[in-house]
């Protein structure tokens, strides 16, 4: 039998406890954390950008093509498309519960290849944005200038250009969504002028992307060269323009008697926001956010943390006038949450401590089931993080309630091997072997039926089934666990940590009164227990009348006169 292989070898069975309370200290800093279960289905989001277009030429010629092959996609439920009208279109895609999200970003990535050549070439140079994050933001950042020395786009575009892609490198952040825009060049055409000197928008579009290009001029004086070249001079070129007034020098159109129109004749340039679709403001003042959200999996504090660390980093390196803040947290209320349930796991334990403490008298046997309730938690945790489950309210609050079932088979072990101590007067060598010959079949049945119990809960589907899953599994994991140490480490323990009885020593006062109230209480409710046996149908008239009495809705009865009655009766 496996607890004689244990007591025979109390050095294994505790090799085996060490073991499982290191795979829990191993995996605790790595398992999520988080306020509740993540209760929405998985999603991916594609982002395409084309500037200028309208709703209904992003839908006819870029979101339409992606909806189509999109339809094919693995575990796909649903997916949802929006377009403004600034030139962007975001699709999500929401697959079943329980698929892996990076699994879904590599398919559909892998669809997108297949339609990417019959998109808009500006589409294509502008790139698909494919993002896989948990709903809900994280938290916000924000920039602002109390001194009012920088304005929203300033803000915007160093949010934009120094802080988002740092934030994006950050473990664990899965998507950092923008609410400000970056500087650009804005051009405002004036639509009178444009007819006054016989030019289109599509003149001025052409002209700009003639004139302000990237190029490569080359090397003077390459291979292959004449002979006798000694230089090479790398040539540079200044191809693209920078600033406001290079624009207006954009010629649009040559007349053959040397006048020429330039972008500065029929328009305004100045360098404003990319777009404004979106401001932020702080307290009063402009500035600038970005909302952060979870990878899934990620740990919700630990990324937090990081971020506001990084954050710091960055804000060492900013301007002067400018600073940081954080407006919006929900980090504080997953830690307040977690806090609180520890706190509560922990008054359990002392509780439990005390309890059996107050019953068994004897701090060595108290400490044999004091030490099995910490190591079924820690593997309870190991095999939680396994699974891909956070520590949450649920799962926290299902090993509080476990406690007092973990510690159950452990104190039916050390009663029993004191029993026999007490009366057939063995050493606790002996006595643990035959006690465990008597109850291991009982432990394994209580073990079994308790697992029955929640086991089902983990097979709900829907909503529902992803909320009470993670708590069902971790009451059913501690429970097999403290059966596991019941049948090796509790056994082993007795073997070798509790001393052998031997006559019978004075109690200390409290605790022989304490024995001597327990044991009036319990000969009372013996009493009431043969008396109801012996008048079985007195007991049947009398749970009638408490039934017509209490349980059923009805002012006619004086429920005071009940119990009385009820006494009389039996």
């Amino acid at each position: 039998m496996i607890p004689q292989f244990f007591i025979q070898r109390p050095v294994f069975a505790w090799v085996v406890a060490i073991a499982i309370a290191l795979a829990g200290l191993i995996a605790l800093p790595s398992v999520p954390v988080a306020r509740f279960p993540s209760v929405a289905p998985p999603s991916v989001t594609i982002t395409a950008t084309y500037p200028g277009a309208t709703p209904q030429t992003m839908n006819d010629g870029v979101v339409e093509l992606i909806e189509r092959e999109l339809s094919g996609a693995k575990r796909l439920l649903y997916f949802e498309s929006s377009t403004d009208t600034s030139g962007r279109a975001t699709i999500t895609a929401t697959f079943q519960p329980g698929t892996n999200p990076e699994l879904a970003l590599v398919d559909v990535q892998n669809r997108l290849k297949l339609i990417e050549p019959r998109l808009p070439q500006t589409v294509r140079q502008y790139g698909l944005a494919v993002e896989v994050a948990n709903s809900g933001f994280l938290l916000l950042v924000g920039l602002n200038s109390p001194d009012g020395r920088y304005d929203g786009a300033s803000l915007g575009d160093y949010l934009a250009r120094n802080v988002v892609n740092e934030l994006k490198r950050i473990p664990g952040v899965g998507r950092v969504q923008s609410f400000s825009a970056e500087k650009a060049m804005r051009v405002w055409v004036d639509p009178a002028k444009l007819i006054a000197y016989d030019l289109a928008m599509a003149d001025v579009t052409g002209a700009i992307a003639a004139q302000n290009i990237q190029i490569a001029p080359g090397t003077l004086g390459a291979e292959p060269a004449v002979a006798g070249q000694r230089v090479l001079v790398p040539l540079t070129a200044s191809g693209q323009l920078t600033s406001p007034q290079e624009f207006e020098q954009i010629v649009l159109k040559a007349n053959t008697n040397g006048g020429t129109v330039t972008l500065g004749d029929v328009a305004r340039v100045e360098i404003g926001q990319q777009n404004y679709m979106m401001s932020t403001r702080e307290n009063g003042r402009a500035g600038a956010s970005a909302a952060v959200q979870l990878a899934p999996g990620a740990n919700a504090v630990q990324v937090s943390d990081a971020v506001r660390a990084r954050m710091a980093e960055i804000g060492r390196a900013m301007p002067g006038g400018m600073e940081w803040t954080v407006p919006f947290d929900t980090a504080p209320f997953v830690r307040v949450s977690i806090e609180k349930v520890l706190h509560t796991l922990l008054e359990a334990m002392v509780l439990v401590f005390l309890v059996m403490y107050l019953f068994l008298q004897n701090m060595r046997y108290t400490l044999v089931p004091a030490v099995v309730a910490p190591i079924a938690l820690l593997g309870t945790i190991a095999v939680m993080s396994l699974s891909g489950y956070s520590l949450n309210v649920l799962t926290m609050f299902g090993m509080v309630l476990a406690i007092g079932i973990i510690v159950d088979d452990a104190i039916v072990v050390v009663e029993n091997v004191e029993r026999i101590m007490a009366e057939e007067e063995l050493s606790p060598f002996e006595a643990t072997k035959k006690a465990m010959s008597e109850i291991t079949g009982a432990v394994i049945g209580i073990t079994l039926v308790l697992v029955s119990v929640f086991i089902p809960m983990a097979f709900a589907s829907g909503s529902v089934g992803v909320i009470y899953r993670q708590f069902a599994m971790s009451m059913a994991i501690s429970i097999l666990i403290s059966a596991i140490l019941a049948l090796s480490l509790t056994p082993a323990l007795c073997a070798t940590v509790l001393k052998p009885i031997s006559g019978h020593a004075q109690k200390p006062r409290f605790f022989a009164a304490f024995d001597r109230l327990f044991e009036r209480m319990t000969h009372g409710y013996g009493g009431w227990v043969a008396r109801i046996i012996r008048r079985g149908g007195r007991a049947m008239v009398a749970l009638a009348w408490w039934w017509r009495c209490w349980a059923l809705p009805s002012g006619a009865y004086p429920r005071p006169l009940c119990p009385r009655r009820i006494r009389a009766i039996i």
